[in-house]
């Protein structure tokens, strides 16, 4: 991929292993929260990605596309929460190997009840560090990678 003028190639991995970085040392933070004591991290990633869906179902493969973990650990995992009761699982009724996932009761109280104490716990921790107008900067972006991301139908640049 030829270089930008723009953006010199060390600048551009120098930004990228900043981002990463705080990234990996949010999340260590994030591990040891005492909210996620009731439910691990990942598992409540599920949980609130499925809080997110506008008729309460989604598949298995587009819930998938949100996470960062396999289709195999998902499935695992859906299996996990439905024996907890936090989540429901379906047949899609269009294609007969297609799974539809859903919140429960118990799954979405759990997930805003969550939510709300992680919430809380971001804001400690990010709220002395970065002002209203740095919240604000990072928010557009990051928002700006994710839908140059996403725009781009997950093709990757030739190398």
């Amino acid at each position: 991929m030829p270089e930008s003028p723009a953006t010199p190639l060390r600048l551009t991995a120098d930004a990228w292993e900043s981002l990463f970085r705080a990234q990996v040392a949010v999340m260590r933070r994030l591990r040891r929260d005492p909210s996620f004591a009731a439910l691990a991290i990942g598992e409540y990633d599920v949980l609130f990605n499925l809080s997110r869906c506008p008729t309460g179902w989604t598949r298995l493969n587009e819930l998938n596309s949100h996470l960062l973990i396999s289709q195999p650990s998902l499935s695992r995992m859906a299996e996990r929460l439905e024996h907890k009761g936090l989540i429901q699982r379906r047949q899609a009724p269009d294609d007969q190997r297609g799974v539809l996932l859903a919140l429960t009761d118990e799954g979405r109280r759990l997930q805003r009840e969550i939510g709300s104490a992680h919430v809380r716990s971001i804001h400690a921790l990010l709220g002395p560090l970065l002002n209203e107008e740095e919240m604000e900067q990072l928010l557009a972006l990051t928002s700006k990678i994710r839908a140059g991301l996403e725009d781009d139908g997950g093709t990757h640049p030739s190398m």
